[in-house]
This record gives C-alpha cells, sequence and structure tokens, in this order.
C-alpha cells in the first residue's frame, strides 16, 4: 500500500506546497500530487516510504494553519470498513488490542502488515461505517487504588498533564466521592487513538509501579518491627498488590482479618495536620471521617483551630492499638493523595501521647539511653520536653515526628514500656499484700 490520502486541507492548498512539504521532509513520491477540494492522493515509491510519511507528516505539519492528516488511500468501497493502525508499541499484547477493537463493533479481519519498524502496523475490518468511525478516539479504562492516585497526578495536577501532553491523550480520574470503604479504587479513563492510548497506559503503569514499590520498601524497612501485624486487612494497600504475609508466628488457616495486636486499654492520640487537609480528612459533609471513623473503629475529632493562622490542627483519636494503626494510616496516606506534601516528599506527622509523669523517665531512660535507642529502632524523632508541669491526670507529653511506619513502632514501643510499668507496679502491690483487716 504505497498510495497517500492527505486530508484536511485547506481551500488554498495547491501541489506545489504538498511538494515542498514532502521535499522538506526528504520523502520521495513517485508521481504528482492530485489535489482536490480538501484533500489530495499521492503515489510513493514502496510501502516503506509511504509508513515514513504517514509517521514523520500526518499532525506533525501545518498547511495554511491547519495540521495535514496523511494516511493510505484505500479503495472507496472498503474505505467505510477498513482502518489502519500504526505504532502500536511492542509491549502491548495482541489480547489488549483486540479487546479495544471489539468495543466498537464486528470485527472481519485484524491483520498485521509486516515492516522493518520497530512498531506494528495492523488492518482493521469493521462489518459496517459508523463502527470503524468509532475507532478513531478510544478510551482506555484503567482501575488504580487510591492510594497511588495522588502521587499519579502530581501536584497541582503537574503529573498528569505531562502524560497528557506528551502521549496526545485526554485524561480523567473518577471522584472521590465515589469511593466506599468496599470498593478503594479509582477509574483513570484515557482518550485518544490505540497508540496514544498505549503510551499513556505504559506512563500511568509506570507511576504506579513506582508508588507501589515505595511504599512496599518503606513497609518493608518498619513493619517487621511490629509483630503479627497483617498489613493486607488494613486497606492501606490493594489487596492484589502481593503483599508478604507477616513472618512472625505460625501459619493458620483461621487467621483472623485484623492485625494481631495485643489486647490493651484504649489509647488516645493527638495527631497534628496540616490545616489545609482538614477539608480532605473531613469530607464532604463529612462522609470521608464517618467512614474512616467506621473502617477503623476508632473516635476521630478534629479539634478547633488554636488561633485563626494557624498552620497545623490536632485531631483526636481515641481507640485500641489496631484502630490507631488503622486510623493513623488512613489520614497519612489521605494527606499524600491530596498532595498536601510534593510526590518526593514522606508525609511527616507529629503525634503526641500522654504518660503517666513517674513513667516519663522510663522512657527517657538513663542518661537518655532508652529515647536514643527508640529513635535508632524506629527512624522517628521522639522527645520528652523538659520541665514540664503534669496536667490533672498527672500526665506528661511525650512528641513523636516522622513517616507512618516510624510513628506507629515509636508509640508500640512506649506503649511497651508503659504496660511494663504498670505490670511492675501491681508486682509490688501483690507483694506487699492486701492490709489487713481487724474484725473480732
Amino acid at each position: 500500500m504505497n498510495k497517500l490520502y492527505i486530508g484536511n486541507l485547506s481551500e488554498n492548498a495547491a501541489p506545489s506546497d504538498l511538494e515542498s512539504i514532502f521535499k522538506d521532509a526528504k520523502i520521495p513520491v513517485s508521481g504528482p500530487f492530485l489535489v482536490k477540494t480538501g484533500y489530495a492522493f499521492v503515489d510513493c515509491p514502496d510501502e516503506s516510504w509511504a509508513l515514513k510519511a504517514i509517521e514523520a507528516l500526518s499532525g506533525k505539519i501545518e498547511l495554511h494553519g491547519k495540521p495535514i492528516e496523511v494516511e493510505h488511500s484505500v479503495p472507496k468501497r472498503q474505505r467505510i470498513r477498513k482502518l489502519q493502525i500504526r505504532n502500536i508499541p511492542p509491549h502491548l499484547q495482541w489480547e489488549v488490542l483486540d479487546g479495544l477493537l471489539v468495543q466498537y463493533g464486528v470485527v472481519e479481519s485484524c491483520e498485521q502488515v509486516n515492516t522493518d519498524s520497530e512498531t506494528a502496523v495492523v488492518n482493521v475490518t469493521y462489518s459496517s461505517k459508523d463502527q470503524a468511525r468509532h475507532t478513531e478516539e478510544i478510551p482506555l479504562k484503567i482501575l488504580a487504588h487510591n492510594n497511588f492516585v495522588g502521587r499519579l497526578i502530581g501536584k497541582e495536577g503537574r503529573n498528569l498533564k505531562k502524560i497528557e501532553q506528551d502521549t496526545d491523550t485526554k485524561i480523567t480520574i473518577s471522584p472521590l466521592q465515589e469511593l466506599t470503604l468496599y470498593n478503594p479504587e479509582r477509574t483513570i479513563t484515557v482518550k485518544g487513538n490505540v497508540e496514544t492510548c498505549a503510551k499513556a497506559e505504559e506512563e500511568i503503569m509506570k507511576k504506579i509501579r513506582e508508588s507501589y514499590e515505595n511504599d512496599i520498601a518503606s513497609m518493608n524497612l518498619q513493619a517487621h518491627l511490629i509483630p503479627g501485624l497483617n498489613l493486607n486487612a488494613l486497606g492501606l494497600f490493594p489487596p492484589t498488590s502481593g503483599m508478604p504475609p507477616p513472618t512472625s508466628g505460625p501459619p493458620s488457616a483461621m487467621t483472623p482479618p485484623y492485625p494481631q495486636f495485643e489486647q490493651s486499654e484504649t489509647e488516645t492520640v493527638h495527631l497534628f495536620i496540616p490545616a489545609l487537609s482538614v477539608g480532605a480528612i473531613i469530607g464532604k459533609q463529612g462522609q470521608h471521617i464517618k467512614q474512616l471513623s467506621r473502617f477503623a473503629g476508632a473516635s476521630i475529632k478534629i479539634a478547633p483551630a488554636e488561633a485563626p493562622d494557624a498552620k497545623v490542627r490536632m485531631v483526636i483519636i481515641t481507640g485500641p492499638p489496631e484502630a490507631q494503626f488503622k486510623a493513623q494510616g488512613r489520614i497519612y496516606g489521605k494527606i499524600k493523595e491530596e498532595n498536601f506534601v510534593s510526590p518526593k516528599e514522606e508525609v511527616k506527622l507529629e503525634a503526641h501521647i500522654r504518660v503517666p509523669s513517674f513513667a516519663a523517665g522510663r522512657v527517657i531512660g538513663k542518661g537518655g539511653k532508652t529515647v536514643n535507642e527508640l529513635q535508632n529502632l524506629s527512624s522517628a524523632e521522639v522527645v520528652v520536653p523538659r520541665d514540664q508541669t503534669p496536667d490533672e491526670n498527672d500526665q506528661v507529653v511525650v512528641k513523636i515526628t516522622g513517616h507512618f511506619y516510624a510513628c506507629q513502632v515509636a508509640q508500640r514501643k512506649i506503649q511497651e514500656i508503659l504496660t511494663q510499668v504498670k505490670q511492675h507496679q501491681q508486682q509490688k502491690a501483690l507483694q506487699s499484700g492486701p492490709p489487713q483487716s481487724r474484725r473480732k
């Protein structure tokens, strides 16, 4: 097929204009340009030159202010049903291509054209004219876990805009309002032809895979420090992400669907988030924070701002360790998704937990040994401010700052110290025995 159709020409287009365009592109022709109103035909020496003309000129060269279209010319009887799709990337599986094509009707044939280029070319014959026309723009839908979408979009939408510009596609993402606890995936819709959709899909999946691998790497650094933790059950990662099972404890077919924290009293953690992120955490009419509270099994409240220009707001989370992990994990993830930090930054928040004043020394350790070991173990910054005045419950604040896993490890270790202190007090009380009763 070495005869070309040149479309989208202005009324002023002349053969000399087209001759100049082909000459500048160094593409030979084997006959004159036959110019009609709005279109033209020309023959190339062979099919290889015809393909080069299509790749070099179609949509890339303007004539009298209009980008010209260059494609193979087919007989009129076939023109209404037959398409040629070019520049199909080598990585695109044929099953995917077939799946895209059959959305628009019955495909009578799909044959590959042998070329010397790295990309493939196929001739597609549909059973009707309308079906062939609709394949010019193919919507490609990709499902992605909401945890990765924020980083795909990028700060102020820059990542997504760049993919659109680089691939000549239009990309939209389903709104957050469509998410539920049972469906944490967003739909990414890419519109373009098969070639541009395939390029966009490659870029989108590269970004999602990069986000996933970063999260897994962060998890592997810290998760083993929390014995019995089953991250798959928390909804922080996609259920199909191939997360490794927890390494501690014997495998069991009866493993409960939640992390195996030890039974503990209810804890209260004050988590400080960017003031600008409060709306995203609350959600429309409070729907997001209500869903989060139900999911985590925790009470979650946002305290009033301390000042009109306050840069952070305090989230009060009350619940057992499992609920703390789930609630805090989702809040960290939400801040990342909504781009309140740059795509290359880790989300680092400050958390406050209150400990009995008599136990603060155990958290610090002799000469600061315990708190230093805690910081090295968790990678979080742990500070017990000096000269604190205990509150009405005789408690003082311990400040923990770091990324999610670091903060969780630090919180668990501090709670472990408090449990040891409590057990020690109980043992002393038992050893001293109950007070003697003096009855006669």
